[in-house]
């Protein structure tokens, strides 16, 4: 079963999410590409941040899951909070991944996690999420220009 994630949809979730993160003051922004860049540039844009990042994790190919997590690049932070930035914690193996990643190699620094939407069998819960999944997710920037 799919379901399709339209832009309106994805503005008034999108002003949810920036009204929740606000209280946690985030200086920088990392996205977890590719799912994460729409996201990561429209809060971006919200909470007036300059400090946009990316790393890249590939965990699925189309809607096939591998069996091992790839990262690729590296981030550069000179600030104290940061905001994690994804589309979906579907498994939650890519953020759990990445969070851990991150709270080893910047101990001193604070992150939050933020998504679009959460499975509830997902074995990571995000800081800040608007949508319970129950289906595959059909996002717009997925579907609308191809």
């Amino acid at each position: 079963m799919k379901q399709y994630y339209s832009y309106d949809d994805f503005r008034l979730d999108t002003n949810k999410l920036i009204k929740a993160v606000k209280p946690f003051k985030a200086e920088a922004i990392l996205s977890i590409a590719r799912g994460g860049y729409t996201l990561a540039h429209a809060m971006a844009e919200g909470l007036d941040i300059r400090d946009v990042q990316s790393i890249r994790t590939e965990l699925y190919d189309k809607e096939c899951k591998r069996e091992d997590i790839k990262l690729f690049g590296a981030c550069a932070f000179d600030v104290k909070r940061v905001l994690v930035v994804d589309d979906i914690a579907d498994s939650g193996e890519t953020l759990a991944f990445i969070m851990n990643y991150l709270r080893e190699n910047f101990p001193e620094i604070e992150f939050e996690s933020v998504t679009l939407f959460y499975k509830k069998t997902s074995i990571y819960e995000p800081n800040h999420w608007v949508n319970e999944a129950s289906a595959w997710i059909e996002f717009f920037w997925e579907k609308d220009f191809i």
